[in-house]
């Protein structure tokens, strides 16, 4: 079941741009996908993250106060706090779908990834990190390359859903006692022969600003 209501991450994964980088053809084998999201307020945030596997299984769902200084730095300590619990309790041939509401953080993953791709490195647009977040971004950098296969998709704030874990964190802390579990998804069955999707970088008109 998913969280709160909202569609499986697999469904929201596959319908949601991933800037920068196309689908793969078989984006819904995918063996886990992560939701954060981060919140800043001046009374203190909080931050959320929601795992699955590709079937729908929750892994993981996590929700804690936080205190970060802007939304930037809130959202990348989000994504680092989910990818390091998903390192946890995933394999290292994983291949993982990653959803994010902040368009700049999706596209800094996703170029990340492409630079390991190149034989020098380089990344095919510039990645622009917050100051704030050097740290923050380093771990998630580590986190990356510990996986077989990532991609980031951005998605909208209301259909997130560790959006309302990381707004409300201490209605929703009962999660962080849900007992741990250390889930696989389980082996797709044979499909047809598959046709690739085009690329959903430029969907939706282009970016959105970052919520």
């Amino acid at each position: 079941m998913a969280a709160h209501g909202r569609p499986a991450l697999r469904d929201l994964f596959d319908e949601s741009p991933t800037p920068h980088i196309a689908h793969p053809p078989r984006t819904h084998h995918r063996d886990f996908y992560v939701a954060t999201d981060g919140s800043f307020r001046d009374s203190g945030g909080g931050l959320g993250a929601v795992i699955e596997t590709r079937d729908g299984t929750r892994v993981a769902r996590v929700a804690t106060a936080d205190a970060p200084p802007d939304n930037n730095v809130a959202e990348y300590r989000a994504l680092h706090l989910g990818l390091d619990v998903l390192a946890a309790r995933a394999p290292r041939d994983a291949s993982v779908g990653v959803l994010i509401d902040h368009d700049v953080l999706a596209s800094n993953v996703n170029n990340a990834i492409l630079a390991t791709q190149h034989p020098d490195g380089k990344s095919p647009r510039p990645v622009s990190i917050p100051a704030a977040t050097r740290y923050h971004w380093r771990g998630i950098q580590a986190r990356l390359s510990g996986f077989e296969e990532v991609r980031a998709a951005r998605i909208d704030s209301d259909q997130n859903p560790a959006h309302p874990l990381a707004n409300a964190p201490e209605q929703y802390r009962h999660v962080n006692r849900e007992p741990e579990r250390c889930v696989l998804p389980e082996t797709p069955e044979p499909t047809t022969t598959e046709f690739p999707p085009p690329s959903r970088a430029d969907r939706n008109g282009g970016g959105r600003a970052s919520d």
